[in-house]
């Protein structure tokens, strides 16, 4: 994939964090990997590799770009099936509950990673609202996950944060700029920003948080703005936007992937610990969309900006990547209106659409009401399987969490 140059690239409020990035060019030349291609640099990375969250968004487009290269990979699920990871071989996925703490011990006793990535989140869709999930999820399993790394050894963990924890002060801050978060999920992610940190420089476990700006492409769950802007477009219409003034930083996820990649293999002891944004730096309205998706789809009609803003959007977002770009050789390649080509075209070799739109996070999980199927049996081999593909089939529709029992009862 060839990188955009800079007259290729938009040129809006972002253009003093471009700057910063054209300031550090020559140090890229000096990288190890500045002249590798992903490939390569894959094969590089110490392994067994884990990828926890490895059926969300992100973690399924790393995990799968790993994959497709080695095979000493494994991701993790919350549970089976798992609709990005459908064509995976079984062998590795491991299917888990990670806020049990006794899974977490039997997962690091059996692949032994030596590069973990970390791509577990909830809090980061509007709909994902449950404060206590939140925490827990992300800070209090980093918590716990985190003396059980620096008592094994390995590698390199790297941690996937959120350019969220910068909250109001979302303007191309720098790592070092103090943050103002302004959600549960901000606070959370701030202070486990601040436990890496604790960890890297007091503990000297190799690890690092990467402040993810607004990822897109492929896979992204379908309740998402990109995914609507691309399924109304070819519809001949827009979704609802929220204020036209509104922005985001859009990266695309082949990109952020290659981030992970890139700090597993270049961070430095000095910089174990720090945080890097990961965004392109270029500041993208939602006007911007309104306006591209009306040349990308020929939309003769007006767009319409009614949806209620978020308490967290501001005008004013986009990342200052120059750190990332000067301590660990990444830099976005992919320009917005190339990534966003991609992700159409994937949308539309999709066989089942609907099955897509369904399967948003919007209507997931019932974590409110769970049921216990118990089943006796004796004997009964060859019915076992089927009853046990009904059930799943069932509660899957249902959305609902299940377990699945199956007791000799010894009868006859």
């Amino acid at each position: 994939m060839a990188m955009p140059t800079q007259s290729e690239l938009p040129t809006k409020a972002g253009d003093t964090a471009l700057d910063a990035l054209d300031a550090v060019d020559r140090a890229l030349a000096d990288l190890q990997t500045g002249d590798m291609d992903l490939a390569q640099k894959i094969k590089r990375l110490q392994g067994p590799i884990l990828v926890l969250g490895g059926s969300g968004f992100i973690g399924a487009n790393l995990f799968q770009t790993l994959l497709s290269v080695r095979k000493d990979v494994y991701a993790t699920t919350s549970r089976l099936p798992a609709w990005r990871l459908e064509t995976i071989p079984s062998e590795n996925v491991r299917a888990i509950d990670l806020l049990v703490d006794s899974n977490v011990d039997a997962l690091l006793n059996e692949i032994r990673p030596r590069t973990l990535f970390n791509c577990i989140a909830y809090g980061g869709y509007s709909f994902q609202t449950e404060a206590d999930l939140i925490y827990q999820t992300n800070f209090n399993f980093a918590a716990r996950l985190l003396p059980k790394l620096l008592e094994r050894g390995i590698s390199c963990y790297v941690h996937s944060g959120s350019s969220s924890e910068y909250g109001d002060n979302a303007a191309a801050p720098r790592e070092t700029d103090p943050p103002a978060p302004n959600s549960d999920y901000a606070v959370a992610k701030v202070a486990c920003a601040n436990l890496l940190h604790y960890y890297g420089k007091k503990k000297q476990l190799p690890c690092a948080n990467l402040r993810l700006y607004s990822v897109f492409g492929p896979m992204e769950d379908s309740s998402r703005l990109i995914p609507n802007v691309i399924r109304r477009g070819l519809e001949g219409g827009y979704p609802e936007f929220v204020h036209p003034d509104i922005s985001r930083d859009f990266v695309y996820v082949d990109d952020v992937s290659e981030a992970f990649i890139d700090t597993a293999l270049n961070l430095r002891p000095q910089d174990y610990g720090e945080s890097f944004n990961v965004g392109t730096g270029n500041k993208t309205t939602i006007g911007d969309i309104a306006a591209l998706a009306r040349r990308t789809f020929a939309i003769h009609d007006d767009p319409v900006f009614t949806m209620p803003n978020r308490r967290w959007d501001v005008s004013d977002w986009f990342a200052n990547p120059g750190k990332a770009a000067e301590h660990l050789g990444w830099r976005p390649r992919t320009a917005f209106d190339d990534g966003l080509r991609r992700t159409i075209d994937w949308y539309k070799d999709l066989s089942d659409k609907e099955k897509y739109h369904q399967s948003s996070k919007k209507f997931g999980l019932d974590t409110k009401h769970s049921v216990s199927a118990v089943i006796a049996c004796y004997k009964d081999a060859q019915a076992i399987p089927i009853m046990y593909q009904r059930l799943t089939a069932v509660f899957t529709r249902l959305n609902v969490d299940y377990e699945i029992i199956f007791v000799n009862d010894c009868s006859p």
